[in-house]
């Protein structure tokens, strides 16, 4: 599995590269990948990953605000699945946390709730598959989202525990604060605990999550998160994916403990779970 960071990248290239070193799965999140020509950008890149490079997968993790059925209507047989990120199912708190549209207007027409439930019925119409990726937070994790996530019933629900990592979101010369997000291990059992009847739940503690993804950033280099911060890697444009990959910090066996393999194409008889 490849996750791709950023809108922006060279990208043909570097997908034909990876493909050949044996690349299955494509994900697109960000930033939000649909800021980018109003998703458009990544609508094509979804297109072209599915239709010219063949992958098993092609998947896009977005917050859902500037998702239409029109996108639908016209990437989604190239898409497999669509995870969009829901932190809690009370528009309040999703301010708090700062999902919630910044106009007062749009929160009246559009909240973020409302939209969830508008993808997943796009999803049902288009044939792509519905998943749903919730941080659990200082904000969200007394709450009982059991009835809301039955009632949407994704293929899968992962819940993450909120992750800093040196540079991104904690340290000097992060662009963001995520100190204030940050919840204990405990804290993150005792949700799970609360869901553990959730059949889709597929829970990533820091320990699980921090070095069991394949990310490449903008550049092609892959990010190596093992000592809590981003490092990046030499391009893969510039010496090949093998090399590069010796630089990423990937642990295959967590990422196959973690659930990493699973019913990731919306043809079924593909892959199995």
């Amino acid at each position: 599995m490849l996750s791709v960071k950023s809108e922006n990248f060279r990208a043909k290239l570097a997908q034909v590269t990876t493909v050949i070193a044996g690349m299955k799965k494509i994900n697109f999140s960000g930033g939000e990948p649909f800021l980018a020509k109003k998703g458009i950008h990544v609508g094509e890149m979804v297109k072209y990953c599915k239709k010219a490079l063949n992958l098993d997968s092609v998947t896009v993790v977005t917050n859902g605000s500037m998702v239409t059925e029109s996108w639908f209507k016209k990437y989604g047989t190239y898409l497999d699945i669509i995870a969009v990120s829901c932190d809690s199912f009370h528009e309040d708190t999703n301010k708090e946390i700062g999902r919630a549209f910044s106009s007062v207007k749009l929160r009246e027409e559009r909240n973020h709730i409302h939209q969830l439930r508008k993808i997943r019925d796009w999803c049902l119409e288009y044939n792509v598959l519905f998943k749903i990726n919730t941080v659990v937070n200082t904000f969200n994790h007394f709450e009982d989202m059991r009835e809301e996530i039955q009632e949407l019933n994704p293929i899968r629900w992962k819940v993450f525990q909120c992750l800093l990592l040196d540079g991104e979101n904690v340290g000097e010369k992060a662009l963001r604060n995520g100190e204030k997000f940050y919840i204990s291990d405990d804290l993150f059992d005792q949700f799970l605990k609360r869901h553990n009847d959730i059949k889709c739940l597929v829970p990533e503690s820091n320990n699980s999550m921090q070095n069991s993804y394949l990310i490449l950033d903008e550049y092609m280099r892959f990010l190596d998160c093992r000592e809590g911060a981003k490092i990046p890697s030499k391009s893969i444009l510039d010496i090949g994916v093998k090399n590069a990959l010796k630089f990423s910090g990937f642990d295959e066996a967590m990422f196959k403990k973690r659930g990493g393999v699973y019913k990731w194409s919306k043809e079924a008889d593909r892959l199995a779970w």
